[in-house]
This record gives C-alpha cells, structure tokens and sequence, in this order.
C-alpha cells in the first residue's frame, strides 16, 4: 500500500458536498493508519470539514438558467484549466467528479488523457434522457457509481466498470426514522398538535418552481381544508431568500393555517401525514419515510413540449422509476391541477389508514438502496487504485 495517496474530488453543489464528505470519511476509515491521506479539489462546507483543500469556493461553480453560464464562461474555463493543472501537479492517485456533470465530464476526460483515474460519482439520468449518454460517460470515467439498482445494467455496452452503491439517504434514514414516534417528536419540534392532520406542501427549492408550483398547491390545501377542518400545512424552504417568495403567496389564502418552515424538508415530512410533492429527490426522501404522496411537477409550455420529445421514461417520481410502474400518483403539466391533486391526496391518505400492506413496496424499495453508500463508494476507488482496504 502507499505510504501518501491524494485523491481529487469536485463537487459543485450542496448534495454533491454531502456525497464528497461521506466519501471522504469512509475513505479515511478504509486506508490503513500508517497511509497518509489528502484531498485536494472544490467542496463545500462538509468537505471541507473533512480535510479538503478546495482552491476555489464551491459556490464560484453555481450557475443558473441558461444566460448564467454563457456570462460566467470565461471565469469557468480558466477554473477548469486550474483545476487540471493543480491535480496533474500534485499527482493525485484518483479523481472523483461527484454529480455536476458538464464541468465534472470536461474535467474528467482531461485528467484521465494525463493517465489519471476517474470515477464519476452518481450516474446521469441516462434512464429518462438520452441513452446515448452512457457512452460520453465511459469516456471519461473508469468508473461510474451508481445510486439505483437498474442503472450499472445500462453501461452494459460500454467499457466503463459500473458500480451499484446504494443511495445515501436510504443509509441516513433507518427504518424507524418514519415511526409515529419520530412524527410526534417532530411535531413537537415545530409546533403542530398531535392530532392535527400535517399536509407537507414541497413546490421545489428554486424559485422559478415556487412560482409555478406554489399556488396551485395552495389551492389544492384550501380544498383539502374542507375535508379535514383540523389540518396544518406546512411548507419548508432551503433558503432564506425563498421565504419572500413563499409569504407574498400567503395573504391569498388566509383562510389556511400554514406554517412555513427554514431549512430542507426532512423533519416537515416526518411530521406530515402525506404530501404534495414536486418530482425531485423529496420524492425519494417521502418513500424512505413513508409517507403517502402525490406528486405534480410544472414549467412553460414550449420547455414542457420540449421535455415530453426528450424523456424516455414513462414516469418522473423516483419510486415509480424503481418499481417500474404507476405506485405514486403523478399528475403533470395540465393534468395536475387543484381538484385532482387534493383528490388524489386524500385518496392516497385514505388508502394508506386502511391497507396494512401499503407500504410495503416502500419497505423493500428502502432494503434495497441501502448499501452502506458511502462505504461501497469508498472500496470501489480503492480497487480502481489497487490499494487494499482494511
């Protein structure tokens, strides 16, 4: 085994940070003591935290829309050619490129022609977009993990070694974590009675999607409100600045009791007894808590009419992606408007009180995405390397 191993990683948003630090720390735990480990790259606060050099801040990488990257390009290209130039300097053993995958695949093909290995954590949406893809990833990786079970099968054809790693948050979330104990606790943490019913409203975490999602579930909660006299609705947001967006909203529906709740929408979903959801990893997150869901997602026409010639998947919620077929209600675009939204809802609630095998599929979906990610992440770097863990 080496005596000094440097591994390169570049995440470039927040979910990526937490991929890199969970990768970090179980690296750490499967090197031998007498091995001195680095890291150099671009990571966030987690990263960092674990020992990361990052050369630039991680938030010099965000970009946004289409007109944001042709403005930042120039800035782009000179912290790529940096990057490249500070990995091939400090001769690093291995380079992980977690997600953000444009810059991560420009930067991964030119280390990998300097002889350096690369992985590519967390596999494109190959599966709902172009399967074509697969070959661009094989070019620039040896190796690309892969969250979900189905995706290694589609790198088939490919040269690239594809490796089925388990997703993190099933890890992160146990199997108790969506207990009526945890749900009282977290009621009480954000103060909701008991025996209210919780109704988790989750339009997006960008602001376009608020402006597009937000009233329509609104006006699905009001019609909800007449079902359920005793009903709170919560609806959480990741960033301060969303919270303007979300409160301009509000005075429109001053008949509903909402509470709007900082941060990401963990403990809002462990409280809730179901929710309205946009198409994205709260989706996933919902299944691993079980919670009965419904799922919309909206956006202007022409990209509409645009995605619908693109995506190749029948379904856009990751539990219907993992089961191959219609579990949760997904009601898009046009389809989901106010009425069937809160209909479909209350019929998801209803059925999840009086089935005991509801969530069943939930269950087995969560068995099998935990893989202790972080740690089978860690050993497939160390064999792309031919170092031994311990």
């Amino acid at each position: 085994m080496p005596d000094k191993i440097t591994v390169g990683l570049l995440a470039g948003e927040a979910s990526g940070d937490n991929l890199g630090a969970g990768l970090m720390a179980a690296l750490k735990q499967k090197l031998s003591p007498h091995a001195t480990l680095s890291f150099v790259g671009i990571g966030g606060e987690r990263m960092r935290a674990q020992g990361l050099d990052s050369l630039y801040p991680i938030e010099r990488l965000s970009v946004n829309g289409f007109r944001d990257p042709i403005l930042k390009l120039p800035g782009l290209l000179k912290m790529l050619i940096d990057i490249r130039n500070e990995m091939i300097r400090r001769k690093v053993d291995v380079f992980v490129g977690i997600d953000f995958n444009v810059f991560n695949f420009l930067l991964e093909a030119r280390l990998k022609r300097h002889g350096i290995p690369t992985v590519h954590y967390v596999s494109p949406s190959v599966y709902a977009w172009r399967r074509g893809r697969t070959r661009r990833v094989a070019k620039v990786a040896d190796v690309v993990l892969c969250l979900f079970p189905f995706e290694p099968s589609l790198y088939a054809h490919t040269a690239v070694e594809a490796v089925f790693v388990g997703h993190p948050l099933a890890d992160e979330i146990g199997p108790a974590t969506g207990s009526d104990h945890h749900r009282q606790a977290a009621r009480e943490q954000l103060g909701c009675a008991n025996s209210a019913e919780v109704i988790a409203l989750l339009p997006g975490s960008r602001s376009s999607e608020i402006k597009l999602m937000l009233p329509v579930f609104l006006d699905a909660a009001r019609r909800i409100s007449k079902v359920h006299k005793d009903v709170v609705f919560l609806i959480p947001y990741p960033r301060p600045g969303l919270k303007a967006l979300i409160d301009r909203a509000l005075p429109d529906y001053g008949d509903l009791r909402v509470q709007t709740i900082p941060g990401g929408a963990r403990t809002v979903l462990q409280a809730c007894d179901g929710a309205l959801v946009k198409s994205g990893t709260s989706t996933l997150e919902a299944m691993l808590l079980r919670r009965p869901m419904v799922v919309s997602y909206r956006m202007g026409r022409f990209s509409y009419q645009l995605a619908r010639r693109l995506i190749r998947s029948p379904y856009v919620s990751l539990p219907n992606i993992l089961l191959g077929r219609m579990r949760v209600p997904e009601l898009l675009q046009n389809e989901g408007t106010a009425d069937a939204l809160s209909a479909a809802l209350l019929t998801e609630l209803e059925s999840a009180r009086a089935r005991p095998d509801y969530f069943d599929e939930f269950d087995r979906l969560h068995a099998t995405l935990s893989r202790q990610a972080d740690a089978s992440a860690a050993e497939a770097v160390l064999r792309l390397m031919g170092v031994g863990s311990r």
